[in-house]
């Protein structure tokens, strides 16, 4: 406990699955959190749940007006931003040939420019305070190729190379920049039909783990890069994946289970 006490984070996205966890997370460990999203329910709900540490505020992150006015409210309630965790995003099933240039740019916008804002304008804030932490979620598809995932592979590789450009631009100035990229997770996303956990698993016979990925994991990496345990690492890349970028685990050849 106590990991990330009375530290100021953001987490965008936050209504919900990963982000959800993250909030959670971060409110159990001390930290006053910002639960910024466009689900208002949701939000609204989360915050409820978590009590005074937590507050909700509808949040577009593709919107550079609504990016400043988060900041605004959170510099004059708390004094200064500790945290940013940008980890809202779309994903988008569709070939290159069905994909119009209406859906790519709505993936882009959502996932990379809305990353962007958030580390420009968090971090111009975390700069001017001499210290801060900004954790992108990118994915394993910003690592690797996947059919019918090109807008989001796109958007989560330039997160990836934004991440690294950051780290460097303003790891001098005490702000670290760190990228976490998960495997399949648990969520409304991963999961839009609620399928049972064992259904879902039998879907990873080839990811050394055999399984997916629990919001909560994700949510501890970024924990560990938000809080000061994390206090040399600036541009890390961690996959959070089940092994799944190790290579595919190949039933029936030596090592693998029965065999």
């Amino acid at each position: 406990m106590g990991r990330l006490q009375d530290k100021i984070a953001i987490v965008t996205g936050g209504a919900r699955g990963m982000g959800a966890a993250t909030s959670r997370l971060f409110a159990q460990e001390g930290a006053r959190v910002l639960i910024a999203d466009v689900l208002e329910g949701e939000g609204h709900a989360l915050a409820a749940e978590l009590g005074q540490r937590a507050r909700f505020e509808r949040h577009d992150v593709s919107d550079e007006n609504s990016w400043r006015k988060l900041i605004d409210d959170a510099v004059r309630s708390h004094g200064r931003i500790d945290v940013l965790v940008n980890n809202a995003g779309v994903l988008m099933f569709r070939t290159l040939a069905e994909t119009s240039l209406a859906d790519f740019a709505r993936v882009i916008d959502i996932n990379l420019i809305g990353c962007f804002l958030g580390v420009k304008l968090v971090g111009e804030q975390m700069v001017k305070q001499g210290s801060g932490s900004i954790v992108n979620v990118s994915s394993v598809d910003g690592m690797k190729g996947a059919n019918g995932l090109g807008a989001y592979s796109a958007s989560k590789w330039g997160i990836r190379g934004l991440t690294r450009v950051a780290a460097m631009e303003y790891g001098h100035k005490g702000v670290r920049v760190n990228s976490i990229h998960p495997g399949g997770i648990d969520t409304a996303m991963g999961n839009p039909y609620g399928e049972p956990r064992s259904e879902v698993n039998k879907r990873y016979g080839m990811v050394p783990l055999q399984r997916v990925g629990e919001p909560v994991e994700a949510a501890r990496v970024s924990l560990f890069l938000a809080s000061d345990e994390a206090s040399y690492l600036c541009g890390a890349e961690i996959a959070v994946d089940g092994g799944m970028l190790t290579g595919q685990y190949y039933v029936g050849f030596p090592g693998a289970p029965g065999v």
